[in-house]
């Protein structure tokens, strides 16, 4: 039964973010609304970016931004492949409303399936993987080429984001930039944030597939952990949010994750601004990840006298 059900989330993060419906058509919201763009890319392939603006969006009143990935998988499950969805617009938009969030918008890429681990895992840590066993076989199961997170981060800081702040009401600060996802998408964020830490104020990352692999292995979580040990902000410069289940997929996370939250410590990374979870009885699903999306909205765009309630 274990193995089984390892096997049905490696297939699921295999196919993460596929499309199952038209790819121009646009998710329906049941809060605020949804604008498309198509962020153009030579080297990638074009993609849709998908942006929610809150209920009571106003031009004339700066938003955080929040940059999150696999796009297509955060507003209507009915257009996705599994039919799952982080049901972003319905977790935010009544924590606005109350005042316990900034007043934000959500900036969803959307991933190209194919590349979609070469477009999410760490540039800076492939050297250091690439020719051991588990890189090899990660190689030729996922990546399928040498990865291209380093494009992937140029083109969302130095392509769409002047476009995103050009065109919506945002404050371009740090301060007010954070980048969210889930598995490979947590793997980017924190990348994208050690990377462009002058950009990004902060980041969330649920479910971080550490391993690469769908199986433990030492080399994949030990090269993510030596980069992290190089370029990790300073303690107290950012807010950073790290989370895993207990079941599926996320029950492998469990080793990687404790060596993590050993360096957060040792660096002298706490609450509030640095947060690790770990959610018993939770699985690698976008249903799992829409449960507990409060926390890392909460852990990023807390309104100062919101945050300690």
């Amino acid at each position: 039964m274990k193995r089984r059900q390892l096997m049905q989330g490696a297939a699921a993060l295999a196919a993460a973010g596929a499309v199952g419906a038209e790819e121009g058509a646009l998710p329906q919201v049941s809060a605020g609304r949804l604008e498309r763009l198509v962020l153009e890319d030579a080297r990638l392939g074009d993609r849709p970016v998908d942006v929610w603006l809150p209920p009571g969006y106003r031009a004339d009143r700066p938003h955080a931004v929040l940059y999150m990935h696999d796009g297509q998988m955060l507003f209507d499950a009915r257009s996705t492949w599994n039919r799952q969805a982080w049901a972003v617009d319905t977790v935010a938009a009544p924590l606005i409303a109350e005042g316990t969030l900034r007043d934000f918008i959500v900036v969803g890429l959307h991933n190209h399936a194919g590349q979609r681990h070469a477009e999410f895992f760490p540039q800076a840590c492939w050297p250091a993987v690439e020719t051991t066993a588990a890189g090899q076989r990660y190689l030729a199961g996922h990546l399928k080429r040498p990865p291209l997170s380093d494009a992937y981060l140029h083109s969302l800081v130095h392509v769409l984001k002047p476009r995103i702040d050009a065109r919506y009401a945002t404050d371009p600060r740090s301060a007010s930039t954070f980048l969210m996802g889930s598995s490979m998408g947590g793997l980017i964020s924190l990348y994208g944030l050690c990377e462009y830490p002058e950009v990004f104020g902060g980041a969330a990352a649920l479910s971080t597939h550490w391993i690469g692999l769908y199986e433990r292995n030492a080399e994949i979580p030990g090269a993510l952990l030596a980069y992290l040990e190089r370029k990790l902000p300073a303690a107290g410069s950012h807010r950073l949010y790290l989370d895993r289940g207990t079941v599926g997929l996320d029950a492998l996370y469990d080793e990687a994750q404790a060596r993590v939250d050993a360096l957060l410590a040792e660096r002298g990374h706490r609450p509030p601004l640095t947060q690790s979870r770990v959610f018993e009885g939770a699985d690698h699903t976008e249903q799992h990840w829409a449960r507990r999306l409060a926390l890392p909205l909460r852990a990023l765009l807390a309104r100062p006298d919101a945050a300690a309630a």
